[in-house]
């Protein structure tokens, strides 16, 4: 699998994953093809957040989408409003938003886990045990438990939203 072959949004559409984010409430905001992604940290393809806002177009993969989301999603309102693009520089916040978004890829349809997973290592995520699939399996207990103590996840990885 090449980058190529990772799942865009014009592969969902964009009613799933906004409901999916608008559970969370954040908005999901279409950007038009060929135009700059707003609150895009990355730059080309990749997501943007500003506040509650998600930024992105037809070709952001989805791992990008979710990713960013979560960022959003393991802050407080108070520090959400305040995100532009860099939405945090702690390593338990980046660890909880690459759990999560996992955890979120089994709610859209035609995505899941294990896809989100093998997209995030053909993107060039990369874990001390190699590979997203060790990582959340073997070596994500600190991720998940911060998620747990904020009330994000339960002790048996259910969302609680």
């Amino acid at each position: 699998m090449t980058a190529s072959d990772v799942l865009r949004l014009n592969d969902l559409g964009l009613e799933a994953p906004a409901r999916l984010l608008g559970g969370f409430g954040l908005n999901l905001v279409r950007v038009a093809a060929g135009e700059a992604i707003p609150g895009s940290y990355w730059g080309d393809c990749e997501a943007g957040v500003i506040g509650a806002c998600v930024y992105a177009r037809d070709d952001t993969p989805v791992h990008s989408l979710l990713h960013e989301a979560c960022h959003l999603i393991v802050l407080p309102p108070e520090r959400r409003a305040a995100v532009h693009t860099d939405a945090t520089d702690s390593i338990e916040e980046e660890d909880a938003a690459c759990y999560l978004q996992i955890v979120l890829a089994e709610r859209l349809a035609g995505v899941g886990s294990d896809r989100l997973m093998r997209d995030m290592d053909t993107w060039g995520y990369s874990f001390r045990l190699g590979s997203t699939r060790a990582w959340f399996e073997q070596d994500a207990d600190n991720a998940r438990d911060w998620l747990v103590q904020r009330g994000l996840l339960t002790e048996a990885t259910a969302l609680t939203a």
